[in-house]
């Protein structure tokens, strides 16, 4: 989406990073500037739920630089990524240009497009016109275009903005009709925070649907580190990087996923060289529950996350994509490249980042840890928005800390937990090291804690604090349900740290033997007790044939958790925990993302 307020001149492309065209294919990518060099390839597969490999194969005949956001809509869940795929690029196709024996559609698709009588009524004021002078255009798309316009009457008056016209002769499908009518509902109910482009109105006539949004006129990021020769400074860096992660952590708060987060999609107000960012393009956004998992394969190859490739994510997969942009501020080309879709897939899912060659030598220790724990191929040790402005890195800069949803979900999760495993977390939290004691210092001074304790009410004013429309479309409050058991009780901060701390996070600092041994001996100290193969089995959530792996957790000796128990614990999933379904042993034992690629 966007509004945009490029320019529509082509950009040359730099020897490092090589921006891919995606011509602005796409019904949400309207606003920017036609035939971009700078846009990368996108998707938006939506199919199967289950855990497969990535979709191999998918454009593996074109190059990035040449294949625009594509959109394709399957009605049952695909029982293999690759071949179904293709199959439906070729139907699409043909469905468009006609069958190449007849050059006509087949009779039964001709028939049933008959009986569709799409409704593309939304509801918006029809006088456009008579509150706006529209002007130039400043970008085009697949879909429609975008003009500068100026407000002609009201406390807007003379004021410039963009409008965003969206043909409505090319919303062919409901779905095309429902994202104009989710991404309109998306930019309203988010707009206000500093770096998110600000929404004014929206119009419709008998051809058009309208937007009016904020005029940016500074230009893209993207722009702007091709002007500096490919990559940012560290210092200049930070700054980029802090405003993406405050508007990202705003927008996971409220339970909206961006799911196209690139130096394309944040254009900055002014030309100014300190003028702040604002995101754009929410075509791509969805609203998402806390313990949800979306599945549609959907955003620009280069950026993507692994788990989105496995159709199995939250909003996590934007922190893959803030982790891929700070990359390339820092040295100048992307992490993950290849010359085909497939082969960009196959490196995004199956290679690391080059943290190595040059400039990294010069690059601090700090600033390359943020990008690891970023870009981290498991979505469950991945840093949030939040947690990455508490970061070393960003730690002495100056901005405000917000209100992290994970904290919410760990919380939920600690007090529906089993004794043992809350046990357990409290060694672990005694074991921590200061730099993460300084973000959950940070998070529970936001609950407004009242005599150094928070109860269910604390949690639920905060959120009622920084609530908007979108989190109650996106239903964030349910959590709390889950949260009942803090409304008999009261938590103290060593309560609330053994409660918001996540195994799998900690499992991916450098430092991790040495806290998981500090925190065993706690463990040993206030904990650890004796239990049967049988009770680790029902605690750990799985079947007798897990038994034989179980045993080898327990010591011979007195019956209790040794070490390898102990960690492997930690990563587990109590009964009273989670409600879902008996998963095989592995998915719990196995130190990977489950999600983690398969060749």
């Amino acid at each position: 989406m966007g509004h945009c307020c490029s320019k529509g001149s082509t950009r040359k492309d730099d020897i490092k990073l090589k921006p891919a065209n995606n011509n602005n294919n796409n019904n949400h990518d309207h606003q920017k500037p036609p035939s971009s060099p700078g846009d990368t390839p996108k998707y938006s597969f939506t199919g199967s739920p289950w855990q497969m490999p990535y979709p191999e194969g998918i454009g593996s005949t074109q190059s990035p630089a040449m294949t625009p956001r594509r959109m394709f809509k399957w009605p049952f869940p695909p029982p293999s990524p690759a071949k179904p795929i293709m199959s439906a690029i070729r139907k699409r196709r043909q469905s468009k240009k006609g069958t190449p024996a007849t050059g006509k559609l087949p009779e039964n698709e001709v028939k049933s497009k008959e009986k569709i009588v799409l409704d593309k009524n939304f509801g918006f004021q029809r006088n456009l016109r008579a509150k706006y002078e529209l002007g130039k255009e400043v970008g085009k798309g697949h879909f429609g275009h975008t003009c500068r316009a100026k407000c002609k009457k009201g406390a807007m008056k003379n004021q410039a903005v963009a409008v965003k016209i969206i043909s409505k002769a090319k919303m062919t499908t409901a779905i095309s009709i429902e994202d104009v009518r989710r991404e309109v509902k998306l930019l309203k109910s988010l707009s206000g925070h500093q770096h998110m482009v600000q929404f004014y109105d929206a119009f419709e006539d008998d051809h058009n649907v309208y937007i009016v949004m904020e005029l940016c006129e500074g230009g893209e990021l993207l722009d702007r580190i091709l002007s500096r020769g490919g990559r940012y400074t560290e210092k200049d860096a930070k700054s980029i990087v802090m405003q993406i992660l405050s508007v990202s952590a705003f927008t996971h708060l409220q339970g909206v996923v961006h799911r196209d987060l690139k130096p394309e999609n944040f254009l900055f107000s002014t030309k100014d060289e300190d003028s702040p960012m604002k995101v754009i393009d929410f075509g791509l956004s969805d609203f998402v529950r806390p313990d949800q998992r979306l599945n549609d394969i959907v955003g620009s190859a280069y950026y993507v996350a692994p788990e989105v490739l496995h159709r199995s994510y939250n909003v996590e997969a934007d922190m893959w994509s803030i982790g891929v942009i700070t990359y390339i501020l820092l040295c100048g080309s992307r992490p993950f490249f290849a010359r085909t879709e497939s082969g960009i897939f196959r490196s995004v899912v199956k290679a690391e980042p080059n943290l190595d060659g040059p400039p990294w030598p010069s690059v601090s220790p700090e600033a390359k840890d943020f990008v690891k724990r970023l870009l981290n191929k498991d979505h469950r040790k991945r840093m949030t928005a939040a947690q990455a402005l508490t970061h070393p890195w960003l730690r002495n800069e100056k901005h405000d800390v917000p209100l992290d949803i994970l904290v919410y979900k760990l919380v939920k999760s600690y007090v529906r937990a089993t004794p043992l495993r809350r046990a357990a977390l409290m060694a672990l939290s005694k074991a921590l090291t200061e730099d993460e004691l300084v973000y959950l210092s940070a998070q529970f001074n936001l609950l407004e804690p009242k005599d150094g304790c928070v109860s269910l009410d604390n949690f639920k004013t905060a959120l009622v604090k920084h609530s908007t429309i979108a989190m109650k479309e996106s239903r964030v409050f349910d959590i709390l349900e889950k949260m009942k058991p803090l409304a008999y009780t009261q938590m103290t901060f060593e309560e609330f740290s053994a409660a918001a701390i996540s195994p799998h996070q900690l499992e991916a600092l450098e430092q991790w033997e040495t806290i998981a041994n500090k925190a065993f001996q706690y463990f040993e100290l206030e904990g650890n007790c004796v239990i049967s193969v049988d009770a680790l089995a029902q605690e750990m959530n799985v079947g007798e044939s897990a038994h034989s792996t179980l045993n080898e957790w327990i010591r011979n000796s007195d019956g209790k958790l040794n070490f390898l128990g102990y960690t492997k614990f930690l990563h587990g999933l109590s009964t009273r925990s989670y409600n879902t379904r008996n998963l095989p042993v592995h998915s719990y034992m196995h130190h990977h993302n489950v999600g983690h690629c398969a060749p």
